[in-house]
């Protein structure tokens, strides 16, 4: 299965860059964005951000500087050119386990035009290349501070432009605020945009275990954009949007609207095979003298269900848990809990799959007793049905009545196990996309729990117990279905041989201890 995705990825990425290179497309400007909705803005005298600054001449005639700002969590790295971010390095999470791991990057880049948080507009005069100036060389904000990073640039027409970046010392989260000011003597309109710059790394992948690309709260629902899709034609989102973004597996580089200030936001692929969120403010008027002020949250973090939750704006939607998101998040809040105390997700892992074959356990018994009773009267309903073969309506009534007086309940054997399918499918789900599994040791050879046991062994026990559980269960099919039956163990050890070894252990757990139950209640209906 593994093998086929990896195929078609390949095939779609070949095919891709096949495509752009026989048929080149034309560069999309920023000037094509259509412009949101007017809506009614306030305007606010602020004589204060009118303030002197070098010419454009003299800005021109420097060069870019780096500002290096660190925190407990991360270390960023801006540019006075345009007042970007080019580097963003985050300190607690690594890109592989163990001592080997190196820090990870969210954003790194060296080329100016590829620097994310750029500034432009449609209608206003603002350059996302100038150079801007820059109030510090650089600082540390410890844990409970705030401080604030200012960029500021003027251009010929009259217009000038503050950026500011306001850093916490113990949040993955920062406040941006922009404010536009007219310094011309004639009166301007347009919107003011802010652009994520993304790269396309290769290795992303799109599949049902994977998440990789460009993501947008809007409208009430989310949003998520195919990369083959956008590489046809851009999406125009411009309905209620709280936030927008590009996110893999387990990080989320996002915009959030503070107030409204995100009208609308065009999702598109550049030639240089970069994905662009170009977010657009409310449209502004501005007469001589009138200051414009937009704000932010940016997020480059973890996709932490926490975390997201704290940033508002429903940013903790961005993990999809699928249909059943209501038992997911608090299975993932209970393993959470457990490993407060067993500092181990394995060892929380097998602690909820205890509670719950334990919570399951009177259903469960109840179907194990109805197979068994369904497995010795058998032999009767072969009877009936050779009886009756020709009369098909007189063999149901027969089979009924068989039912009735031994008191079986044909569906008693698999309505219990239905209602424990969505359980089963929501903890796969919160196991799946939990980046509390990423790295995270577990015991001996198993060193991560998200990635695949190294060695197989744990799959290939899985598939033992699994095997024994099926031998044990009782079953009212033919032979030749109990052996086509005896195959599943087979089928589902090469399935788990490349699923995270968190999941693996789940369903070897939860295999052992059915294997237990099934011991225990065989010896109670022995003695009654």
């Amino acid at each position: 299965m593994e093998k086929r995705v990896l195929i078609a990825v390949l095939l779609s990425i070949a095919v891709l860059y096949g495509y752009s290179m026989l048929v080149p497309q034309p560069q999309k400007k920023m000037d094509e964005v259509k412009p949101p909705p007017a809506k009614q803005t306030t305007m606010v005298q602020d004589t204060s951000a009118i303030t002197a600054v070098p010419s454009p001449a003299a800005l021109a005639a420097g060069f870019a500087k780096d500002v290096t700002v660190d925190t407990d969590l991360y270390t960023a790295i801006f540019s006075s050119r345009g007042g970007t971010l080019r580097k963003i390095v985050l300190k607690k999470y690594k890109d592989a386990a163990g001592s080997a791991g190196k820090e990870i990057a969210l954003i790194d880049e060296n080329t100016p035009d590829n620097f994310t948080l750029k500034s432009t507009a449609k209608g206003f005069v603002v350059d996302p290349s100038a150079i801007f100036t820059v109030n510090s060389d650089g600082f540390k904000v410890s844990k409970g501070e705030k401080r604030e990073l200012e960029f500021t640039w003027s251009s010929p027409q009259g217009t000038l432009l503050k950026k500011t970046y306001i850093i916490h010392g113990d949040s993955f989260a920062i406040d941006l605020k922009e404010q536009l000011a007219n310094t011309g003597a004639a009166r301007q309109d347009g919107v003011l945009q802010l652009v994520l710059n993304n790269r396309i790394d290769p290795k992303g992948q799109e599949s049902s275990t994977d998440v990789y690309g460009p993501v947008t709260l809007a409208d009430n629902s989310l949003k998520s954009e195919k990369l083959k899709d956008l590489a046809k034609a851009p999406v125009q989102l411009d309905k209620n949007i709280l936030w927008t973004g590009f996110g893999d597996k387990y990080f989320l580089r996002a915009v959030l609207a503070q107030d409204s200030s995100i009208a609308a936001v065009q999702v598109l692929q550049t030639p240089s095979n970069r994905i662009e969120n170009i977010i657009s403010s409310p449209n502004v008027s501005l007469n001589p003298g009138q200051v414009f002020t937009v704000s932010y949250k940016v997020y480059f973090g973890p996709k932490d269900l926490d975390i997201l939750k704290a940033q508002g704006n429903r940013l903790e939607e961005v993990i999809d848990f699928g249909w059943f998101s209501a038992l997911a998040k608090p299975l993932l809040y209970t393993l959470k809990y457990f490993y407060k105390y067993t500092h181990n997700y394995g060892v929380a892992i097998i602690i909820i799959t205890i509670i719950l074959k334990v919570l399951f356990f009177p259903l469960t018994h109840k179907s194990y007793k109805s197979m068994k009773e369904m497995q010795k009267i058998q032999p009767k309903m072969v009877e009936l049905k050779e009886k009756f073969k020709n009369d098909r309506d007189a063999m149901n009534r027969a089979v009924m009545e068989l039912y009735k007086t031994h008191k079986v309940n044909p569906l008693g054997g698999c309505l219990p196990m239905i209602v424990q399918i969505p359980v089963f499918f929501a903890l796969y789900k919160a196991l799946m996309f939990s980046i509390e599994l990423r790295h995270a040791p577990f015991i001996f050879w198993i060193q991560d729990l998200s990635a695949k046991d190294p060695y197989y062994v744990t799959p290939i026990i899985m598939g033992v117990t699994m095997f024994v559980q099926q031998k044990m269960t009782p079953s009212n099919m033919d032979p030749m279905q109990q052996k086509m039956m005896l195959a599943l163990p087979v089928v589902f050890t090469f399935m788990f041989l490349n699923f995270p070894s968190g999941l693996v252990l789940y369903w070897l757990v939860n295999n052992i201890l059915t294997i237990a139950q099934q011991m225990y209640i065989n010896k109670s209906l022995q003695e009654s």
